[in-house]
Parts: C-alpha cells; sequence; structure tokens
C-alpha cells in the first residue's frame, strides 16, 4: 500500500494493516497478576530465606544446636510459625506459578497440559496442607 507525503511515495508495513495479536481490552488478566506475584513472591521469600539461614546456621553456635528442642522452642512462638507457613506457602505457590509456566511452554497436546497442571495443583495442596498441620499441631511433648 503506497501513501503520498510530499510528492513522493513510500510503502506502508504490512505489520500496520494486519498486526500479529489483537489488542485485548480487557478479561482476563490472570497472566499479568502471576507474573506480579512471582516478583513479590520472589522478593519476599529472599528476605524470609535469608533470614531463616542466618538464624539457623550463624546465631548462637550455628547448626550444632538445632535438634529437636529447639524447633519445639521456636515453634512454641506464633511469630516463627508464621515465619515458616509463609515461607512454606510462598515456596509452594512460586515454584508452582513457575512450573505452571513451563507446562504451558513445553506440552503440546491439551490433554498433556491439563494432567501434569492436575498433578501439580494436587501435590501443592498435599504440601501445603500437610506443612501447615505438622506447623500448628506440633507436640513438643512426645512420648515414645
Amino acid at each position: 500500500m503506497t501513501a503520498p507525503v510530499l510528492g513522493k511515495s513510500y510503502d506502508r508495513p504490512a505489520s500496520l494493516d494486519a498486526p500479529r495479536a489483537p489488542r485485548r481490552t480487557g478479561g482476563n488478566n490472570f497472566e499479568k497478576y502471576a507474573w506480579l506475584f512471582m516478583r513479590a513472591s520472589g522478593l519476599l521469600l529472599v528476605v524470609l530465606v535469608i533470614g531463616h539461614m542466618f538464624i539457623m546456621l550463624m546465631i548462637d553456635g550455628g547448626v550444632q544446636r538445632l535438634n529437636f528442642a529447639f524447633v519445639a522452642g521456636r515453634w512454641a512462638s506464633p511469630f516463627w510459625q508464621l515465619w515458616d507457613l509463609s515461607m512454606l506457602w510462598l515456596a509452594q505457590l512460586h515454584g508452582g506459578n513457575g512450573l505452571r509456566t513451563v507446562i504451558d511452554d513445553y506440552a503440546r497436546k491439551d490433554s498433556t497440559r491439563f494432567w501434569l497442571k492436575f498433578l501439580l495443583v494436587v501435590s501443592m495442596i498435599l504440601v501445603m496442607g500437610t506443612g501447615t498441620y505438622v506447623i500448628f499441631t506440633f507436640d513438643p511433648n512426645i512420648t515414645g
């Protein structure tokens, strides 16, 4: 397609006439929010994990003091329960979201994509459910 410009003509790029992907004006913003979640959860996980590693490995004699009694004392505090629960849930959701993206990128068949995502969601729910249960029902008075 040619258009005159000051007595001259030029060829318009075909991409202006037929863009590759139509622009969406609303609807599903799931991918945008998933992308934003990955950034926010990644930053928060860095803080939580580095804090966890520092407390576990560097303070008060390091790894030699880690035993059942240490965990029992730590999980007696709601603060540390929430800290560990946040790490567990953010790590699972962050990793699951990343794996969901990998499944979308590499699974060719819709049925394969569905079953892989189904297994991913089931495994995430099991790990988060079991971890949450352990954190909140941990009993330091185990009798053997």
